[in-house]
């Protein structure tokens, strides 16, 4: 019985792959089982064979790779770690960043005109819808996100403007957005800075579209980024709002060429509107 002829199954190089052996059906049928004695520990042979060789030839490349630069690399490393290091001094390094400057309006001014496309200052809510009516003015056709405040509603109504409004209370900004128009949180003195949350409309609001105007009282201008923040946290923004963000400026960016691009992560245009009530 244990003579007897029987099929022999194919012999596979390997686990899993899906090719036979070339050689593994030379033998006849009737010799099948001195076949796979015979083949069985030849392809064992192989397969540890291939596998040395493997081994081997990768960690060659390792070593024999003419590689310059990295040689070069090592070398400077070597040399610096044949060199003992200077003891670091004890030093403090607490301190004022900026130097403190006064809590005023003129203060804010200077520090942005050079960064924001205008700083209009307005005695009263008229000459601020005004004001806002002469920027959305030189916009072109398209829609204007505005949000949806009774302080902004007012002011849009006064500005009399007859484009397409859409309120945040409606949803966040289109990219066919023109214009966002939003209330600033503060106003940061020190860094000719504004301070805005997502209670601006979300997000969006202070990147979508080409243009963001901000609308804001002197009230709001505080010395600097820390007072912002604290007064923040204190009225619980921060906790509300998934988003807080210090704009000093439009978007811009000179990385590629030192070409400078506005407008490269966010409006092109940043126009602030400071209602002084005098």
């Amino acid at each position: 019985m244990d003579d007897a002829p029987q099929s022999a199954p194919a012999l596979w190089h390997g686990t899993g792959r899906n090719r036979a052996r070339s050689h593994a059906g030379l033998e006849p049928k009737t010799y099948t089982r001195a076949a796979a004695r015979a083949v069985i520990p030849c392809a064992l042979e192989e397969r540890t064979f291939e596998k040395k060789a493997l081994k081997e030839d990768q960690r060659g490349i390792a070593v024999t790779v003419n590689n310059p630069s990295r040689e070069a690399i090592l070398a400077r490393i070597r040399e610096g770690l044949r060199t003992p290091a200077p003891p670091i001094e004890d030093k403090t390094f607490y301190g004022p960043i900026f130097e403190a400057v006064e809590k005023s309006s003129g203060t804010l001014s200077a520090g942005v005109q050079s960064q924001f496309d205008g700083v209009p200052t307005t005695t009263d809510a008229s000459a601020s819808a005004q004001a806002l009516a002469q920027v959305l003015q030189s916009l072109p056709v398209g829609e204007i996100f505005v949000q949806d405040d009774p302080v902004l509603r007012r002011l849009m109504a006064a500005a009399g403007s007859q484009r397409q409004i859409r309120w945040s209370s409606e949803g966040g900004p289109r990219e066919q957005s023109q214009a966002t128009v939003t209330l600033a949180d503060a106003l940061i003195a020190q860094t000719g800075s504004i301070f805005v949350s997502a209670s601006g409309g979300g997000r969006g609001a202070s990147v979508v579209a080409p243009t963001h105007i901000v609308y804001a009282t002197e009230k709001q201008l505080v010395p600097d980024l820390v007072t912002a923040l604290r007064n923040a946290t204190a009225d619980g923004r921060l906790e509300k709002n998934s988003y807080a963000c210090v704009i000093s400026g439009s978007s811009r960016t000179a990385d590629i060429e030192k070409i400078l691009v506005q407008g490269a992560h966010g409006p092109m245009r940043l126009v602030v509107i400071v209602e002084t009530g005098k």
